[in-house]
């Protein structure tokens, strides 16, 4: 099974929470949501916040896995050989986890995703690179947002979590695209406005 990397106290508010945490979490629960999903599989807990959000303001059937038992997930297992049947759940979702793995796995992962959800997969994973974003608001009016990541090819050096990040040298976010486009048709590939670090992609299975 995968080691993990951090500990319980990896997740206590004045370490791991930040603005741009809470807005992915908005994301991440306006994308799976709108999939109007009757069960969800979240695959890495984290701080649990969307998992909570899940069960305790949905009539959605929520599932978690996580390779931590101290986390208290639903199932301790590994994404790249998740415990549960074909077709287990209608959306499969993993926030911030791939990058945790070698870049070589991540097929393996992504296919194990695809293999227990019916129709979507959700992620979200770390996009590196400054972003120039524009905002203007005007009464009465629509407020407009315009943003764009700056290339900046850096080299990626492990650090004890992320084997990899969209935006460093050799990891395009077009080559994420291709590879999630082999397991069905990605309807939704985005970075939020005010989370520019976080690049969300749904696909259809």
């Amino acid at each position: 099974m995968t080691k993990s990397q951090v500990d319980k106290t990896h997740y206590d508010f004045s370490r791991y929470a930040f603005e741009g945490r809470f807005i992915s979490y908005y994301y991440q629960l306006k994308e799976v949501l709108a999939l109007n999903p009757s069960s969800i599989l979240e695959v890495g807990v984290g701080d649990k916040v969307f998992g909570s959000f899940i069960k305790n303001n949905t009539s959605v059937a929520y599932t978690s896995v996580d390779i931590m038992p101290d986390l208290q997930p639903d199932a301790v297992g590994t994404i790249l050989e998740l415990p549960f049947k074909d077709k287990s759940f209608d959306v499969a979702c993993a926030f911030e986890v791939l990058e945790h793995l070698p870049f070589e796995q991540f097929d393996r992962a992504v296919a194990e995703l695809a293999r227990v959800a019916c129709t979507h997969i959700v992620i979200s994973v770390p996009h590196f690179g400054p972003m120039l974003s524009f905002s203007l608001k005007i009464p009465f009016l629509p407020q407009i947002r315009l943003a764009w990541k700056i290339p900046f090819q850096k080299k990626h050096v492990f650090n004890g979590q992320h084997h990899w990040e969209i935006g460093k040298q050799g990891y395009q976010a077009s080559l994420i695209y291709t590879r999630l486009s082999s397991r069905g048709r990605t309807v939704r590939n985005f970075i939020p406005f005010n989370s520019p670090y976080h690049h969300f992609f749904t696909i259809k299975l």
